[in-house]
């Protein structure tokens, strides 16, 4: 992991502003959601990127049955037995 040397406080709702320059970066605009991981002690923010239920792809995914499924399952799907 990679120390940026910001450091931002936790406001009275629980709130941390992300600098500017970090959300330009990662490409973070308003309105984006963010996921949240805990490993071990740290707390971890990711863009979330919607990805297939079944093999966690984020390849040509679409919404089905409001669950997003990638192309390769839907088509293993949709293959007879």
């Amino acid at each position: 992991m990679k120390s940026t040397g910001i450091v931002r406080k936790v406001d009275e709702l629980g709130r941390v502003v992300l600098p500017i320059e970090l959300r330009r970066t990662l490409d973070i605009a308003e309105k984006d959601s963010l996921e949240i991981y805990v490993d071990s002690d740290r707390i971890v923010l990711r863009k979330y990127e919607p990805a297939c239920i079944f093999c966690g792809s984020m390849e040509d995914t679409s919404l089905f049955k409001n669950k997003m499924v990638c192309r390769a399952c839907r088509e293993v799907m949709a293959t007879p037995k």
